[in-house]
């Protein structure tokens, strides 16, 4: 299935590409043929037979080219999803359980200055961080700072 997904793909980009070769060229015989004649009445016949689908060739190679290249993008994209989807760890418990545990525990509460939230000292959005300092009960009451949404440190209170 993904081969011939990919097989019309390029089907579409190379028709885009040779639109637009086509427009350009019907585009350079109209000017060529335009250049020539002196009178508006005798170059009318130029403008209408190459110029004119020579600009609408480059518009539908151009829309050809966006189109081919977005569904390259989306069938790469559903086959790295295939690929993450297919790749199920091997034993389906402890991914459960590891999925379960909370991932911060610690006691300690810490922020950022400046920052918006407030965190447990194992939060990994503050873990190793020098400029972390604990919690100012200030801020916390005047409902400046909010709990982490990773490590949750509202349930310590609790």
């Amino acid at each position: 299935m993904r081969t011939a997904r990919l097989r019309t793909v390029r089907s579409v980009l190379w028709a885009g590409w040779a639109a637009l070769a086509a427009g350009a060229v019907l585009c350079v015989l109209g000017w060529y043929g335009v250049s020539g004649e002196r009178y508006a009445e005798r170059q009318l016949p130029y403008l209408a037979s190459c110029t004119i689908p020579g600009a609408a060739l480059i518009v539908a190679g151009v829309i050809l080219l966006t189109h081919g290249r977005g569904a390259l993008a989306t069938a790469r994209v559903e086959e790295l999803y295939a690929l993450l989807v297919a790749s199920e760890p091997d034993d389906a418990e402890e991914s459960a359980e590891a999925a379960a545990a909370p991932l911060a525990v610690s006691g300690d509460l810490l922020m950022v200055p400046g920052g918006t939230l407030w965190h447990r000292a194992d939060c990994p959005l503050v873990a190793g961080k020098a400029e972390s300092v604990p919690v100012d009960s200030k801020l916390v009451a005047n409902g400046e700072l909010s709990p982490c949404p990773i490590c949750e440190p509202a349930e310590a209170d609790d």
